[in-house]
């Protein structure tokens, strides 16, 4: 499998994703093209007595920039070089501007035929697996007809990556009987119920994690507040455990809980995800955290890996053909 890996966006630096690129190459067999500026990657790669394709790039389009316009005036931007070059690679990883990479995917990849937005997929830690929080942040403004789209989507992406045959998907909202919500969730759910799917109803906010469904569909604005609120409180739950509890044990006891604790840290990293895909376009574009590392960037590649061999594009494109 062929990757574009972008060097840039990366808060710990260039050579970061380049160690993700080679610890993807070495475990997962992956074929790794880097991209960015050569006079920065080379030197880099010279130091650690590798050599690796590179596409050159000059330019970075900041998180401060209006993606549309970006895309279109920084032609020598690692965003824009590497969606120029997409069509001779399986997938494309970047910890960029997640706007540009809407931006980019949506006009340079493309959609997948029928479906009318691409979304972000998110799982959010649950008691027992994750629940597929889609959209987290995309769509900010959607009608009925995009949430069961978004279902549909994130049915398929359960199905490919994860086994589950009949996914269960819940529509958040602010009670669980079917009268409840705004007019958007009120038409949505009736929508849901006629979709073929495994609507199973509406799902408040305080049960998200309890897994209650498999997919759970929000518009992008909600969707995005309920992913910063759970990062956030990810890592205030370890800074209070450090404050109040761990720091008034003996040194045996601290070595103790943080062993105990070592699973939850890790349902609640970041870094072991690896990366979220902006679903619906024609290639696998994996938009990783800007606060990565090189386990990060494998992990990235290991979730397009998974992708690409089973074939997500073509079975949303099945699941697609035909709609309106």
């Amino acid at each position: 499998m062929k990757i574009l890996f972008d060097t840039t966006g990366l808060d710990l630096g260039v050579k970061e994703v380049i160690e993700g690129a080679i610890l993807s190459k070495e475990e997962l067999n992956i074929e790794p093209t880097l991209v960015g500026d050569e006079d920065i990657i080379r030197p880099i790669l010279n130091e650690i007595g590798m050599d690796m394709n590179i596409l050159d790039a000059k330019e970075i389009i900041t998180n401060e920039e209006e993606p549309a316009f970006a895309i279109r005036r920084k032609k020598d931007s690692s965003i824009v070089v590497a969606f120029n070059n997409l069509n001779e690679y399986d997938a494309f990883i970047s910890c960029g501007s997640t706007g540009a990479l809407l931006a980019g995917g949506m006009f340079m990849a493309g959609r997948i035929n029928n479906v009318k937005r691409a979304v972000l997929p998110t799982p959010i830690p649950t008691i027992n697996g994750n629940t597929l929080l889609i959209d987290s942040g995309a769509n900010m403004d959607v009608d009925a007809d995009l949430l069961v789209q978004f279902a549909k989507l994130g049915t398929v992406l359960k199905q490919v990556t994860e086994g589950i045959e009949k996914p269960k998907v819940g529509l958040l909202n602010v009670g669980v009987e079917e009268n409840k919500g705004n007019a958007l969730t009120k038409e949505a759910f009736l929508k849901l119920k006629e979709a073929d799917i495994n609507f199973i109803g509406n799902i408040e906010g305080r049960d998200i994690n309890k897994h209650l469904c498999d997919v759970l569909v929000c518009d992008g604005f909600v969707g995005n507040i309920i992913l910063k609120n759970t990062e956030g409180l990810a890592g205030f739950i370890m800074t209070l455990l450090k404050s109040k509890v761990i720091s008034n044990l003996s040194d045996n006891a601290k070595l103790e809980v943080m062993q105990s604790l070592s699973p939850v840290v890790k349902t609640l990293d970041y870094r072991e995800v690896g990366g979220v895909l902006l679903l619906g376009l024609k290639k696998l574009v994996i938009k990783a955290h800007g606060a990565s590392d090189r386990n990060a960037i494998k992990n990235a590649a290991k979730s397009a890996l998974l992708m690409h061999e089973n074939k997500l594009i073509d079975k949303i494109e099945n699941s697609f053909r035909g709609e309106i």
